[in-house]
Parts: C-alpha cells; sequence; structure tokens
C-alpha cells in the first residue's frame, strides 16, 4: 500500500469488560483480515471515555519475510503465524 494514506476506524462495541473486548476485536479483525486494505496486527481496543490508553489486540511483532506474528499481545513463547488452540 505504498504512497497510500492509513486510517483507523473507529468502531464502538458493548462488552462486559475489557477482556470480552479483546476477544471480540480479535474476532472481527481476523474477519477484516480477508479485505487487503486491512491490517488487522495492529488492532487496539480502548475504553470510550479514555481513548488514549489503548490495549494491543495482538502481538504484531514482524516475523521472517516481513508477515506479522498472529498470536495475542504478550503472550509466552515464540512468536508464530499459526493460532494456538
Amino acid at each position: 500500500m505504498a504512497g497510500r494514506e492509513r486510517f483507523v476506524i473507529h468502531l464502538p462495541v458493548v462488552a462486559a469488560d475489557l477482556v470480552v473486548a479483546v476477544r471480540l476485536a480479535r474476532v472481527v479483525a481476523r474477519w477484516a483480515s480477508v479485505l487487503a486494505q486491512a491490517d488487522p496486527g495492529e488492532t487496539t481496543v480502548s475504553v470510550e471515555d479514555n481513548q488514549c490508553v489503548r490495549h494491543r489486540v495482538f502481538c504484531d511483532r514482524r516475523l521472517a519475510g516481513g508477515r506479522r506474528c498472529l498470536l495475542r499481545a504478550d503472550h509466552d513463547g515464540h512468536c508464530t503465524r499459526r493460532l494456538i488452540r
């Protein structure tokens, strides 16, 4: 996407707590990854009244070949492109 500007789409949701909001964000980001324009690795979650404090959803470390780790932020162990269930 060289030469194109990047934008952030803010999509408010209702969730019981931050853990549930992060889980929902992971689902939405994975779904959106079918779109070439989406960069799900950059997904963050914030409380509506405190949007300056963002919580990263994915690890997002760069791996060999420029791809990104798909595990949750602050995961234990090595980074990978495969989801651990």
